[in-house]
């Protein structure tokens, strides 16, 4: 179990608006809320097209159906699917019916980009659930700034943003890398090698993680980057064996850790001589993998399909049930289908699908998911969230070796943590 100095348990206490972002790649979107430097709201001016007088109110959702990410965002969309089916058997939100508006974001941010304008302007949606990489999320974030409308991501990030207009139900980075560092350490580890694809998320992160392992006494032996949906990883693995670090913290998106696990397979590397914790695979990915060339090693997440709860065997059961008994769940997928009923918890508290009301009564806004109790922090749009370690088994499914005492409160600019001071400003 990881130990710290810290408690797991923590409140974010540093306004979004007094951090600014360290380095060039990230100041583009690095986090700026709506009201940081236009008043307040600098979507404030928009008009919104949402109508609400009929039986139904329209969502978007928008995600990679093609492309390097499909291996990825497909389940995601077919999780928002059945959230939407789900709460409309139930009687809908506010006594109406949830109609879905799907576009795929083709796995290129700009796609993104024109995709959120389109469900935003003229497909009139209330609020979009979607986006994965960083930068499609970053390519999005002025789009539902500037109309002030809503998106919901669900996918864990790199932090050091937070936005009026999103709403981050996957991990930040005190929520998923920090606890993964922990556990590395704890596990005796000293040296890291860092591989991951060339954008935002990985690069941030490495850094999030050089910081750390300055402060914790590890080495980094070699940081190596790859653009998204490359297949050729022979250089990189021949320099990850020479370094013979302790551990690889992988950061790859998409289906580029196809073929990097089997390429390090193939190296002879294993689990026991040199293990790979990744933060981007899941169940999904690892079917795509073949657990073969993944079995025994490592993942950082906050939900398996594992997870022994009575609300996640349900939702394994109403998954499997509508799309297939040999279809799995994943962390991504079960925070998009979280995100869809905060929504609507949200909606509810609210008595209003208007953004502002929205807004103002997110905070303290909770469901029993299937990883357990989340929370709206309302200071900074994002959820409480309990983190696992777990390995790759031959069946491959991911089974908890470890996890938090207790759901973490979000801290995406990292204010709670001394060594990370220099990160955010």
């Amino acid at each position: 179990m990881p130990s710290s100095s810290r408690p797991y348990l923590r409140k974010s206490a540093v306004a979004a608006g007094t951090l600014v972002c360290a380095t060039a790649l990230t100041l583009a979107g690095c986090g700026s809320r709506a009201t940081d430097s236009a008043g307040p709201s600098a979507g404030g001016g928009a008009e919104s097209c949402v109508d609400t007088s009929g039986s139904a109110v329209k969502v978007g959702s928008l995600n990679s159906l093609s492309g390097t990410m499909a291996i990825s965002e497909v389940t995601v969309r077919d999780a928002i699917l059945l959230a939407v089916e789900q709460i409309n058997a139930e009687g809908g939100v506010l006594g109406k019916q949830i109609e879905i508006v799907g576009e795929d974001g083709a796995s290129e941010p700009t796609v993104f980009a024109e995709k959120a304008e389109k469900l935003i302007k003229n497909d009139c949606v209330a609020a979009v659930f979607g986006g994965w990489t960083s930068s499609s999320r970053k390519a999005m974030l002025p789009v539902f700034e500037g109309n002030d409308a809503l998106l919901y991501y669900p996918v864990q990030y790199e932090g050091l943003e937070s936005s009026d207009n999103i709403f981050y139900t996957g991990a930040t980075t005190n929520q998923q890398i920090v606890p993964a560092l922990d556990y590395l350490k704890e596990k005796g580890v000293t040296s890291l090698y860092l591989v991951g694809s060339d954008y935002v998320f990985p690069q941030t992160a490495n850094r999030i993680i050089r910081a750390y392992a300055e402060a914790n006494g590890m080495e980094i032996r070699g940081e190596d980057y790859t653009p998204l949906g490359s297949t050729d990883f022979s250089t990189i693995i021949n320099k990850v064996r020479a370094a013979g670090a302790g551990a690889v913290f992988n950061t790859l998106n998409g289906d580029s850790n196809v073929a990097f696990f089997k390429e390090y397979t193939n190296a002879g590397l294993t689990p026991d001589q040199m293990p790979v914790i990744s933060v981007s695979i899941a169940e999904e990915e690892v079917k795509g993998i073949g657990a073969q060339n993944i079995d025994g090693q490592l993942t950082a997440w906050n939900y398996y399909q594992t997870v022994d709860t009575p609300e996640n065997q349900a939702f394994v059961k109403a998954f499997q049930d509508k799309f297939g008994a040999d279809r799995v769940t994943s962390d991504p997928m079960e925070a998009a289908y979280v995100s869809v009923y905060l929504w609507k918890n949200t909606v509810e508290k609210a008595n209003s699908f208007d953004v502002k009301a929205i807004q103002d009564n997110a905070d303290g806004v909770s469901f029993a998911a299937p990883e357990g109790l989340v929370t709206i922090d309302g200071d900074n749009n994002h959820i409480t969230k309990t983190a696992r370690i777990g390995e790759i088994r031959p069946d491959g499914l991911i089974y908890p070796t470890w996890e938090s005492p207790g759901p973490i409160e979000p801290d995406p600019y990292l204010a709670s943590y001394p060594w990370a001071a220099g990160l955010s400003g």
